[in-house]
């Protein structure tokens, strides 16, 4: 059990308001806080979605079943469920307004375009020579133009906040 780490599950949903929506949400904001240096509790591979941490999702899960996290499982019209986490009372972290900033940013984001910049940093990271061409063929269905700006746009606003890991300008100039 020492993969689980319901506190910083916990951290940061109350970094980003208290509230987050969705999964896959919750994921891409653990890994951006991670890829600038702001946190670094889980550790992220490639899945369909982009970054994955294992042991995010299992302590997410764990946290709902048996911590101070609360998840909500909603089923959408098509058949598909989503999970709604929150926290109550201030279980923020202390004093690190630049984790709250990415955070609220983040959670504040349309979903898709916050999955395509989450997976151009990891791409990049990775050492991909083009990340977004490299996002674009994974993401065929998700990454159209539209997107794809709007996503450099929510880098260019994570860009503004100061990390001790800045987003590589290349990913948004």
């Amino acid at each position: 059990m020492s993969d689980i780490k319901v506190k910083e599950v916990v951290d940061l949903i109350s970094d980003a308001g208290g509230r987050i929506v969705g999964r896959t949400r919750l994921q891409k904001i653990a890994y951006l806080l991670t890829a600038t240096g702001l946190d670094d509790s889980f550790k992220f591979i490639y899945k369909h979605y982009g970054p994955f941490s294992d042991s995010l999702a299992s302590s997410a899960e764990f946290g709902a079943l048996f911590g101070d996290l609360s998840e909500v499982k909603t089923q959408t019209q098509w058949g598909a469920t989503y999970s709604t986490y929150s926290v109550s009372g201030d279980a923020s972290s202390e004093g690190n307004e630049s984790r709250k900033a990415v955070a609220s940013i983040a959670v504040a984001s349309d979903s898709i375009e916050l999955e395509l910049a989450a997976t151009a940093v990891f791409l990049s990271y990775e050492g991909y020579p083009d990340p977004w061409k490299e996002t674009v063929e994974r993401k065929p269905e998700k990454a159209t133009f539209v997107r794809i700006q709007n996503a450099k746009k929510l880098l260019i606003k994570l860009s503004n906040v100061p990390v001790p890991q800045p987003i590589p300008a290349a990913l948004y100039s």
